[in-house]
């Protein structure tokens, strides 16, 4: 180096052993002048320039440097000569662009020194730039810029929730989880501690899923609540995964929401205990009928059956034309009693006036049977014609006003009942509506009690549904609403029909 020294510079300050050093340094070194001059380079700088002392030797720094950079630079220099600093080296390090000497610009890291050396007596003040490529690194560099952008491509574009923390700190956020806490990209989630968007029982789950995480073991899922920020909340599902960072607390976090599928279970249990109390509520109907029948066969017909054959008996060793007219007149009562009690049981077995008459004339009859039972009013509304349904649907809904009848006769405690039924739109439409006390807030938990889970149950089969409320003037109202599939009116004169009590 020592030839590229300037005028005045003793040749012998390279022949020292730091010159020697500069020489075989695996770093390019450049030393400019108060003029930001080159005067000097070594061996590594000439490799980086891809240049010969000759060709810098004398020119300005700016050589090295492309157009658009060189402004800056100039005043960087110039701002660190006029910083005076001559009892200590002053060092700065900041990333700088080179061009070598076939136009080709290359991302650079420089230190630059203040020296001062000895010319002709007189101490004059030099830079020395310690220089290094770094093409490499910085070719490195946006290639792991490049993959992090496409990693987090991936993830945004993943439908399921995702974050990445950095101990227990959202660093990073896909969409899908903006969108799970109900806020714009960007914000509100990135820099806050996973535990403020949990709900506090899910926090010593999450730490030890955390724990175990980190450590690099398989952990648990973890199943919690979060706090949506327009204050709703939802039911999630946590999985987590260390990511090794040079001995740093991150971690990927997958977060489900299982609101919909929680539900959907719930629905699923709610309709599996229905069923099992529906199959109970069968048994025990079945059960209780065959108690009636049979109470109903013994005491009503058997009674009957027994004083006939002890008038038959009696008529039979009897004297005299007149006791036998009276004990035959007594038998024929008993034989219309029994008769009655006959067509009663049959009725309540199978209306065979819904075979013979059609609904309307079942349901009317049904209720003027329960209002001489049950010492009531039930007033009836119904079309001039029986609605278009199936025979199936007919006896279903028989049964629906029979069932709605007995729970007025044994909770309600009423003394009027009106039963409606009609058509609206598409729907046909059953109201029985009772003036007694209503029915209680525990309902859903206890249709079986009130005898309303077979109504439920038969609506259902037809795909229909039913209503049960307390409406306005107290009471209690019942609807069942089922689809019709043929077509039709129910309309006509609905002129209301009154049961005597």
């Amino acid at each position: 180096m020592s030839e590229s020294l300037p005028t005045g510079l003793s040749a012998n300050l390279f022949e020292l052993p730091l010159g020697v050093i500069a020489h075989a340094a695996s770093e390019a070194i450049v030393v400019v002048d108060q003029q930001q001059r080159i005067v000097a380079l070594n061996p590594a700088a000439q490799r980086m320039f891809l240049c010969s002392p000759a060709s810098v030797l004398g020119q300005p720094l700016a050589c090295l440097i492309p157009a658009p950079a060189r402004a800056t630079h100039e005043a960087h220099v110039r701002e660190f000569q006029d910083s005076g600093t001559i009892e200590r080296p002053m060092r700065t390090r900041r990333p700088i662009t080179g061009l070598r000497s076939d136009g080709q610009e290359f991302p650079a890291d420089a230190t630059i020194s203040r020296i001062e050396l000895a010319i002709d007596g007189e101490l004059r003040p030099f830079f020395v730039a310690l220089l290094r490529d770094m093409s490499q690194e910085q070719a490195l560099h946006d290639e792991v810029e490049a993959l992090g952008k496409r990693f987090r491509t991936v993830l945004d574009l993943s439908p399921v929730a995702m974050w990445i923390t950095d101990g227990d700190h959202v660093a990073f956020a896909n969409r899908a989880a903006f969108e799970l806490f109900g806020v714009r990209p960007g914000d509100h989630l990135v820099g806050r501690s996973v535990f403020t968007l949990l709900r506090p029982e899910s926090h010593a789950a999450l730490r030890e899923q955390m724990v175990t995480a980190v450590a690099g073991a398989a952990p648990p899922v973890v199943a919690g609540s979060i706090a949506r920020f327009d204050g709703a909340s939802r039911e999630v599902e946590i999985a987590a995964a260390g990511l090794p960072d040079h001995g740093r607390s991150v971690m990927q976090m997958v977060i489900t929401d299982v609101t919909q599928r929680q539900q959907l279970v719930r629905e699923q249990t709610r309709h599996r205990e229905a069923l099992r109390r529906l199959s109970a509520s069968v048994v025990e109907a079945r059960e209780e009928e065959r108690r009636r029948i049979a109470r109903e066969l013994h005491d009503e017909l058997g009674q009957r059956l027994t004083a006939l054959k002890m008038e038959l008996s009696s008529l039979a060793s009897a004297k005299g034309p007149r006791s036998d007219e009276t004990r035959i007149a007594n038998m024929l009562e008993m034989i219309d009693d029994t008769v009655a009690s006959v067509r009663r049981i049959a009725a309540d077995l199978r209306p065979m006036m819904l075979d013979d008459l059609g609904l309307n004339a079942a349901i009317e009859w049904l209720a003027r049977d329960a209002a001489r039972r049950l010492d009531m009013e039930i007033t009836v509304r119904l079309s001039e014609e029986d609605p278009p349904v199936t025979q199936g649907a007919a006896i279903a809904l028989y049964r629906m006003v029979q069932e709605a009848l007995t729970n007025v006769a044994r909770h309600a405690r009423a003394t009027e009942v009106n039963i409606e039924m009609r058509q609206e739109g598409g729907e046909l439409v059953l109201t029985v509506r009772d003036n007694g006390v209503g029915f209680p807030a525990d309902l859903q938990h206890n249709e079986g009690r009130y005898g309303l889970l077979g109504i439920r149950e038969r609506a259902y089969m037809l795909g229909g549904r039913l209503e049960v409320d307390n409406p306005p003037g107290g009471g209690g109202r019942l609807t069942v609403r089922l689809p019709l599939q043929a077509a039709g009116s129910v309309g006509g004169g609905e002129e209301p029909t009154r049961t005597p009590r």
